[in-house]
């Protein structure tokens, strides 16, 4: 089922003020509903080449497969849509992938990536994270964040240590708990939403985030909802307006058309052939 006519998509990625180079890794394929973004980190240039590695081994791998297998059908043995399994299963073999360069080339030691990535089908988004990416969702007027971050400033948040508020200002803003290529395996944590038409959702790594705030953020995404490519640009110039420390990458996606999969196996026949 082609979903681009469903879906528009906008990206923009940037190094930021500080960085020399870029880190950050993102692709889209609006046909297939598919979105990736990873932040890369380790030595020089090897977070560019974690970060890479993920989103290329994910969207080729994902582009492929869902040509096979329809996101929404139900796996078998666990009852879960397609669209999570192949999920978890790609970004386990980018895990590996990453993982045994780092082990294998001095030059790529410890280096890793956090991801975020998202799969639109039959009306829904599966989303999967690993890390501090991040995916927020705009809906009328009401923005939010759906991922929960796996850092030690959120296990610092969630057991009452330090409030919200704190949080803002602490130091710890970059130690995640969680990355992909760092350990032989990795646990992303997926989850499915239903979407609506009007929809907007935020994918964007934490050079975002960590220089402007949720508030300012849903605000221009409110004020230049018309424009997805110009807000896109204009989120990533505040982050860098702010200071720039980090690489700050954004996408954005709206959904513009129903995309309900096909009811019947007549009519789902007769979609993959459109």
């Amino acid at each position: 089922m082609n979903l681009s006519q469903a879906l528009e998509i906008a990206s923009c990625t940037d190094p930021g003020i500080v960085r020399s180079h870029n880190e950050d890794s993102v692709a889209a394929d609006a046909a297939k509903g598919l979105v990736v973004l990873a932040d890369g980190m380790g030595g020089y240039n090897a977070g560019e080449v974690a970060s890479g590695m993920a989103t290329t081994v994910i969207t080729t791998e994902l582009q492929h497969l869902l040509e096979e297998t329809p996101p929404y059908q139900l796996e078998p043995a666990s009852g879960v849509p397609y669209a999570e399994k192949l999920m978890r299963e790609q970004i386990a073999k980018a895990n590996t992938s990453i993982y045994q360069a780092a082990q294998s080339q001095p030059q790529y030691s410890g280096m890793g990536t956090t991801l975020v990535a998202a799969v639109f089908f039959d009306n829904k988004v599966t989303v999967a994270h690993i890390g501090d990416s991040r995916l927020y969702r705009l809906r009328g007027e009401t923005f939010e964040q759906l991922t929960r971050d796996h850092s030690l400033l959120q296990e610092q948040i969630d057991s009452g240590m330090i409030t919200p508020e704190q949080a803002k200002f602490s130091q710890n803003k970059n130690l995640v708990t969680r990355a992909l290529g760092i350990d032989p395996t990795v646990e992303p944590e997926i989850h499915c939403h239903p979407t609506q038409l009007g929809d907007i959702y935020l994918l964007c790594s934490d050079g975002l985030n960590d220089m402007v705030s949720d508030e300012d953020v849903g605000m221009t995404l409110q004020t230049l909802s018309a424009n997805l490519r110009l807000a896109a640009q204009q989120l990533v110039q505040m982050a860098n307006d702010n200071g720039g420390r980090d690489n700050v990458s954004v996408i954005l996606v709206r959904v513009v058309r129903d995309y309900a999969a096909p009811k019947g196996w007549l009519s789902r026949f007769f979609s993959w052939l459109r």
